[in-house]
């Protein structure tokens, strides 16, 4: 199965953005070899995620007085 006949899970959004904001999705759509700049916002949206996640489970563990080391 190609990557153009599986189902993709996506919606359209219309965001207002800097310029600069344009720029650098750009540049980063670029560097990841993305063919458009929605790729790139899936991409720091998702690493965003990632690091709220593992930033929620460290502070509930310091609020049950649990300490590393």
């Amino acid at each position: 199965m190609g990557k153009q006949s599986r189902k993709r899970n996506l919606r359209r959004i219309n965001i207002v953005v800097t310029a600069q904001t344009v720029g650098s999705l750009a540049y980063l759509a670029k560097m990841c070899n993305y063919p458009e700049i929605g790729m790139a916002v899936d991409k720091l949206t998702r690493e965003k995620m990632l690091s709220l996640r593992a930033w929620g489970s460290g502070s509930r563990r310091a609020k049950r007085g649990d300490h590393d080391g």
